[in-house]
């Protein structure tokens, strides 16, 4: 079956075969569909989970009762609901963006490991994700870049980059200034556009396929 990305609440996981990593894309809770992606190295078969969203039961049973690190894409409520049980049932390090750390700790009461910055990196067995803060939707948001050596980069954005726009700032013109300027030039201004992103919500796309609408999103303001 070929990937689309294309999942609901409730339904099944899209499984995306790379020659090192399986990514797998599931969404959990029918009124924020979050997206969950469990990242499984396939030499050695650790996982890393990025974003315990919801349902830790079903995330726990997609990834085979073993998650070895967890990482939080940012601070909002709907992004970390099934942390504290996904860390109680598989002893996962948690990572999280240095500046959102604290919110993350105060809502699920989980401490983090591992808080992360700019141009730090995760590991997932035999595989190396990079980590690209991006400021603006929250404080301390990060994405994660895998660089497939055998193909185009893999992007997951949480909630800083969706088909269409960048993520939401509530009115807040500096903050979306700061989310502009970041995904411009950390995100468009240095990966190619056949980088394919994967959302904290709703389908993928490619840096590509955005590229063009970068100064109508500018100009909207949102």
């Amino acid at each position: 079956m070929t990937y689309t990305g294309e999942v609901t609440p409730g339904g099944a996981p899209d499984v995306r075969e790379l020659p090192a990593l399986t990514i797998t894309k599931l969404a959990v809770d029918e009124k924020m569909s979050n997206n969950c992606y469990l990242l499984t190295c396939r030499s050695t078969g650790e996982n890393l989970l990025i974003d315990a969203a919801d349902q830790p039961e079903t995330l726990f049973q997609v990834a085979d009762g073993a998650i070895a690190t967890i990482a939080t894409t940012h601070q909002h409520w709907d992004h970390h609901r099934g942390l504290a049980e996904l860390v109680k049932l598989t002893g996962a390090t948690t990572v999280a963006g240095e500046p959102d750390a604290d919110a993350i700790i105060e809502q699920t009461t989980v401490p983090i490991d591992r808080r992360v910055v700019d141009g730090d990196t995760v590991t997932v067995g035999d595989c190396t994700l990079e980590i690209i803060r991006i400021t603006g939707h929250t404080p301390g948001s990060i994405c994660l870049l895998y660089r497939d050596p055998e193909g185009h980069g893999h992007l997951f954005t949480g909630d800083s980059l969706f088909p269409g726009g960048v993520g939401n700032t509530f009115g807040d013109a500096a903050a979306f200034a700061t989310l502009i300027d970041d995904v411009e030039t950390k995100l468009f201004g240095t990966l190619p556009d056949d980088t394919w992103f994967y959302p904290g919500h709703g389908n993928d796309s490619t840096l590509g396929n955005e590229r063009p609408h970068l100064a109508e999103w500018r100009e909207r303001g949102w």
